[in-house]
């Protein structure tokens, strides 16, 4: 609790908090005003902000290169892009600390093996891989986008995972839990886990940041997802029907702003919690 009221009065931390809420907020409460369509076609290409359609509806950020109310392909962009980020952070982080743990704990041949499998992924470089999968498949979701991005994002948790875990494995309560009978299961997750718990939660922050990322990225280049609407599938519609040429910044603009502010507060949040929870940083 003291750590929390700690976390609860770093700048850092609740600036990045209040901006991710704020972002939140407004994906979920729009809609409820304007419950429209983001794939229907309300007016000509690329008319700008504030103009109004023939349905007398009034176009906020104007409309893309489909004659789509660019506001709601926002709202509904930034919700995939989330959604994919946390899909993603969540698979990063299950497979980095299942490995981490595994080679920490219980050392010899099984770390040797788990580390040269951490290096290999290391070595290659993770972008490619996701390109390379991305092209091989015929259909893809988002679902699908998050967990390849989750499957190539891991090595580097586990390296520092297995790091902290070596540490811990002959702390005196460690010891104990061992002499006790305890399983290795039960050991990894009752006495190394709750000490690692802080970190996990900080490096689990960085991995949905780095997925959304990495989700933009594909999308940008006409890799994500087809079926649906993201950030990165926004801003490469504008990209292939010249938008910036003719001057029509609000259908690619906002997206890299949303982007830029989600993985910004969301870094700030980290750094915070680096504040607080890193004993040579808080000294």
């Amino acid at each position: 609790m003291n750590n929390v009221r700690l976390l609860l009065k770093s700048p850092r931390f609740m600036i990045g908090l209040v901006v991710l809420l704020a972002i939140l907020a407004f994906i979920f409460i729009y809609p409820l005003i304007d419950p429209g369509d983001p794939m229907e076609m309300l007016s000509l290409s690329f008319e700008k902000p504030g103009t109004v359609t023939y349905t007398g509806k009034t176009l906020v950020l104007g409309s893309d290169n489909f004659g789509r109310d660019a506001m709601l392909e926002l709202v509904y962009g930034t919700r995939t892009s989330l959604f994919v980020g946390l899909i993603g952070g969540s698979v990063t982080a299950v497979i980095g600390l299942v490995v981490g743990l595994a080679a920490g704990y219980m050392g010899g041949k099984v770390d040797s093996f788990l580390t040269a499998i951490t290096n290999m992924f290391i070595v290659i470089p993770s972008f490619i891989i996701l390109i390379l999968i991305s092209m091989s498949l015929e259909t893809q979701s988002s679902v699908t986008t998050a967990v390849i991005i989750g499957f190539t994002g891991w090595p580097w948790l586990a390296r520092a995972v297995r790091g902290q875990t070596a540490s811990l494995r002959n702390r005196e309560h460690v010891n104990i839990a061992r002499i006790t009978g305890y399983s290795t299961p039960r050991i990894i997750f009752t006495e190394i886990l709750p000490y690692l718990a802080s970190y996990v939660v900080m490096a689990m922050i960085l991995a949905v940041a780095s997925s959304i990322l990495q989700e933009a990225s594909l999308a940008m280049l006409g890799l994500g997802p087809r079926n649906t609407v993201s950030l990165g599938t926004l801003m490469n519609w504008a990209m292939m029907f010249t938008a910036p040429a003719i001057g029509a910044w609000w259908t690619f603009v906002p997206s890299a702003l949303v982007i830029s502010l989600i993985t910004f507060s969301m870094y700030l949040m980290n750094s915070g919690m680096d504040e607080i929870f890193n004993p040579k940083i808080r000294s």
